[in-house]
């Protein structure tokens, strides 16, 4: 597959944690795509409330220093944070489907509205016609 280029790339939680472990999981094109300075890769506020709720309840093991300090770490790898909107929650909150997942709703609502690639492993995103790669 060629270079990306001029990409804004929104990590889902997992992608976010593969990433910052270095992590085998993470497919070679994803890792080039991330790694492409003309990138642009965002972590959303939604990624750092998953990644502190799961570290709270103890169902992410090895996440202290990430749950810790959630802005530092992604602020070290060149990651933009994304915040949430009220447009943002009330896209989410609308959006059809199966999907449970209040993480995962928050993130392709989104990457709709911005326009992101969501790097993902999740196929299911993509009944919500979201620009996912992996």
């Amino acid at each position: 597959m060629g270079r990306w280029l001029r990409l804004r790339l929104l990590l889902d939680t997992h992608a976010l944690i593969w990433w910052l472990i270095e992590s085998r999981r993470l497919p070679e094109t994803v890792r080039r795509a991330i790694f492409d300075p003309a990138n642009r890769n965002l972590s959303s506020a939604a990624t750092a409330w998953e990644i502190t709720t799961k570290h709270r309840l103890g169902k992410l093991p090895g996440s202290e220093l990430i749950a810790a300090d959630f802005a530092a770490v992604i602020a070290r790898q060149g990651f933009e944070e994304l915040p949430i909107t009220v447009d943002d929650a009330a896209r989410a909150g609308a959006l059809p489907g199966p999907l449970r997942d209040p993480f995962d709703r928050m993130l392709i609502a989104q990457a709709l509205a911005r326009n992101l690639v969501l790097i993902s492993n999740e196929s299911l995103l993509d009944r919500y016609s979201v620009r996912r790669l992996w």
